[in-house]
This record gives C-alpha cells, sequence and structure tokens, in this order.
C-alpha cells in the first residue's frame, strides 16, 4: 500500500510540474476553433503564432468543412466556427433556439480558383461555361464544346470535380455559378481542397473549384470572366481585395455573442495587422488594408 500511495504521489507530482511548465494547469485556457477546410491552414498558423503573444492561451483547430463548424456552433461545442459562406437564416434560428447567439466576423477575403490541368490549352472561362459544366441539365461534357482538345485526355470527356455538399466552397460556388440550381449528377466530390488540387494536377481531362490559397504551380488557374467573351479576371490576393474577381467572398469566423474574455483577446490580434498579414502570407486578401512590409 507504501509503494501505491508512494507511486500515486510521484505521478501527481510529474503531472503538476507538466502544468505549470505549460504555463500555470488551472489558469491555461484553450479555444475551441473548427469549421472550413479553406480557413483550416490559416487559422493552425493563427493559432501558432498567437502562442508567442499569449502563452497561457491555446487554440485547438480542426476542420470538416464549414458545416461541420456551424453545427458545432449550434450545439455550443466550439468557441469559434470557421466559415467560407455566411450561415443560413435555418442555422441562424436554430442556435438561437439553442439559447446561442450566432456573431458574424470577417477575417478576410478568398479568390475561389477554377482549377485546371496544366497542360489544358484553355485560358479563360464565362460563369455561364462553369454553370453548362457544372450544372443540372448543362450541356458541356466534353473539352472539344468548349473549342480546345487536351492533351492526354483520351475521349476529351471533362472530369468534373466539387466538394461534398457540406463544405461553404461547394455552397458558395453553387449559389454564384449555378444560382442555387443542382450539380450535375456524376460530380467527383472531393472532401478537401488539397484533394481537389491533387486530383486535377494528376488528371489531364479534369477541372476542379478551390480557394486560391491551395493552388500550386502545376496547376493552371482559369481567368474567369462574367459573361461569355467578355474581359476575364485572374484570380489574385489583389482582385478578391478589390471585389473585381469574379468568384470572390469573405471568410468568417463565427462565435456565440460578442466574444469577451481570452476569446475576443483572440479575435482582436486576428483582425489586427499582425493577423491580417498572417493571412495576406498565406494566399488570402486581408480583411483591412495592412501594411506587411
Amino acid at each position: 500500500m507504501l509503494k501505491r500511495n508512494a507511486l500515486l504521489v510521484a505521478v501527481a507530482t510529474m503531472v503538476s510540474a507538466l502544468l505549470a511548465a505549460c504555463g500555470g494547469g488551472q489558469d491555461r485556457q484553450v479555444i475551441q476553433n473548427k469549421g472550413s477546410d479553406t480557413l483550416v491552414n490559416v487559422a493552425q498558423a493563427w493559432a501558432e503564432a498567437y502562442q508567442t503573444v499569449d502563452s497561457a492561451t491555446v487554440v485547438a483547430v480542426s476542420g470538416g468543412g464549414s458545416g461541420t463548424g456551424i453545427a458545432a456552433l449550434i450545439n455550443g461545442t466550439v468557441d469559434i466556427a470557421n466559415a467560407s459562406r455566411a450561415m443560413k437564416d435555418k442555422e441562424i434560428k436554430l442556435a438561437k433556439d439553442g439559447g446561442h447567439n450566432p456573431i458574424q466576423h470577417i477575417v478576410g477575403y478568398d479568390a475561389l480558383a477554377v482549377y485546371l490541368h496544366e497542360d489544358n490549352p484553355l485560358n479563360t472561362i464565362s460563369i455561364e461555361q462553369l454553370a453548362e459544366i457544372y450544372g443540372d441539365g448543362g450541356t458541356y461534357a466534353k473539352w472539344t464544346d468548349l473549342g480546345v482538345e487536351v492533351p492526354g485526355c483520351k475521349d476529351q470527356t471533362m472530369v468534373v470535380v466539387s466538394r461534398q455538399n457540406n463544405s461553404g466552397t461547394y455552397a458558395y460556388f453553387r449559389q454564384t455559378v449555378l444560382g442555387k440550381g443542382d450539380f450535375r449528377l456524376g460530380t467527383r466530390d472531393m472532401h478537401g481542397s488539397k484533394d481537389v488540387v491533387d486530383l486535377v494536377e494528376n488528371t489531364p481531362c479534369a477541372i476542379g473549384y478551390s480557394g486560391l490559397a491551395y493552388a500550386t504551380e502545376h496547376l493552371k488557374l482559369a481567368c474567369i470572366s462574367a459573361e461569355t467573351g467578355g474581359a476575364c479576371v485572374d484570380p489574385s490576393v489583389a482582385t478578391a481585395s478589390d471585389g473585381s474577381y469574379p468568384i470572390a467572398r469573405p471568410l468568417f469566423m463565427y462565435t456565440n455573442g460578442e466574444p469577451t474574455g481570452y476569446v475576443g483577446k483572440y479575435l482582436d490580434w486576428i483582425k489586427s495587422e499582425t493577423g491580417q498579414c498572417i493571412i495576406s502570407e498565406k494566399g488570402y486578401a486581408p480583411a483591412v488594408p495592412v501594411n506587411c512590409g
């Protein structure tokens, strides 16, 4: 029994020492932050950088899609929900019915890029043409329908790559390009933005879409025009900032009520020049003009 008690004391002492080393144990605060895959990389960068600002606050970041983060906010299991789309009226009602009060914070802007394989000769595509490719009843199924032939694409049949339906990127693309119409059957719905990039990079016949920050040098980014035959705009931080890119969108964080305490301090830091320079470094447009040097 004496040996057992001695062991328990030793373990308790070790745990206390570890907690003290990590910033004080009971004084240590954890912010639960979940949601958008578009935002997950910058959210992780913010969380890591914030440790140098407030070592007593830990930000636990996870993805899963905007719908996942919003559902967690509705259920009261997160402090901050990341979303690449605005909450729907029915989601806000569900949250309020559960005693929660969602408050929206714009933390940046993103150009939703249309990815093509690097060998695809197409350079420009319009919103109308995207609707014909992605929309239910659309008439474009082959690259030859757009007047091009893609090297390595055997029968020129498009491989149409999308996101899963709990993704804010999916919802925003549907609203902006399809006018809330349905997607065509047979799209390849990927779990995350990186999955979209990997598939398009390795598939000559493919076309996909996701956040600009996920683009690689092995992809071609289509120049997008609002109307077929009209002037097109390339996706960039600058064109997302000034709103000239046709598929630019705000990026959100949602809190339950106006954030106070350690959550409020964290949101204030994200909106500060330091936090906004981090989102700029990650390939997104800052929510406010900043001088990052």
